[in-house]
């Protein structure tokens, strides 16, 4: 989907012209993908625009810059405060996407990432749904890949890695070619992973099952547990096991989970009919309540917001 400009973009520590937030060719991070990256929404609400989970998405950035060894030059909180001020600058009260990203900047080349600059940058700017309100309503068709999730040992998985997405868009860019929605990548062993940037949850015999980070290289998503939440105060069970896909196909109900991709139905698998071939109970009702919740219609989940002001 086609990027909509807003007014500001925050790098280190300064507002500036969103047609001036603009890097060195020679920029580390662009030859050697050796940065990290959040995805957060902003939500209209009655109280204005608030940000889902923003400490949640802020503190899982600076622990996959961790992984990474990089060391990010500001605090969670002074990253949560620039989030804050620039959706309140861009005036974003009909919502927004906000993309943090830490790069590492001009000054060094080759793969040794240690000498190169730390730079922080944090962007937003108003985005839809992510696979189209008629996935969202009406369900979605999922490919398995044959490109498989990476090796927890090959790189890191529990990070966000920005050079580790070449892997999801290929798998993308195959499930679109072939007249699918979106893919589904397995993990090296054959089990069930995620998706190209979504968990995936089947419900089978009212319960919730979806595969575990450890097991799966699946990274651990702050709306996946959002769901639980959700699922386990409607008192339902809810499984981190691992799947095969022979149960994606079997399931009574599937879904995906993500910023991006909010929670969206799954009506098809590898051409298998998923339940009925349209958003389940289980699913619906989940949707409802997510939906309701992230824009402050939920008191039981108002802690989730973080309201700009």
């Amino acid at each position: 989907m086609p990027i909509t400009p807003t007014e500001k973009i925050w790098m280190d520590g300064e507002f500036v012209n969103w047609a001036d937030a603009t890097v060195h060719i020679l920029t580390h991070t662009m030859h050697y993908g050796s940065g990290v990256f959040e995805g957060i929404r902003a939500y209209p609400t009655d109280r204005g625009p608030a940000i889902f989970r923003l400490r949640e998405h802020i503190e899982r950035l600076v622990v996959s810059a961790k992984v990474f060894l990089i060391e990010v030059p500001f605090t969670v909180d002074e990253l949560m405060d620039a989030t804050r001020d620039l959706v309140r600058l861009n005036d974003m009260q009909d919502g927004c996407y906000i993309r943090p990203l830490v790069y590492l900047g001009y000054g060094e080349m080759g793969l040794n990432p240690l000498p190169s600059p730390v730079n922080v940058s944090i962007a937003c700017w108003p985005w839809g749904t992510y696979l189209g309100d008629d996935g969202v309503a009406n369900g979605v068709s999922m490919k398995v890949s044959s490109w498989r999730r990476h090796d927890p040992n090959a790189v890191p998985t529990a990070a966000k890695g920005t050079g580790m997405y070449v892997n999801s868009s290929l798998a993308k860019v195959e499930a679109i070619k072939a007249g699918y929605d979106e893919a589904i990548l397995l993990a090296p062993d054959g089990n069930v992973s995620e998706c190209t940037g979504e968990n995936i949850f089947i419900v089978r015999n009212g319960a919730l099952i979806t595969p575990p980070s450890s097991d799966s290289g699946a990274l651990e998503g702050i709306t996946q547990k959002s769901v639980e939440t959700i699922g386990r105060d409607l008192g339902l069970d809810v499984h981190y096991q691992q799947m095969i896909r022979t149960d994606l196909y079997t399931a009574d109900e599937a879904f995906l989970t993500g910023t991006a991709a909010e929670v969206v139905p799954i009506r098809a698998i590898d051409d298998r009919i998923v339940g009925e071939g349209k958003p389940g109970p289980i699913t619906k009702q989940i949707q409802e309540i997510y939906f309701g919740a992230v824009r402050g219609k939920v008191d039981r989940y108002q802690d989730w917001l973080d309201y700009v002001g």
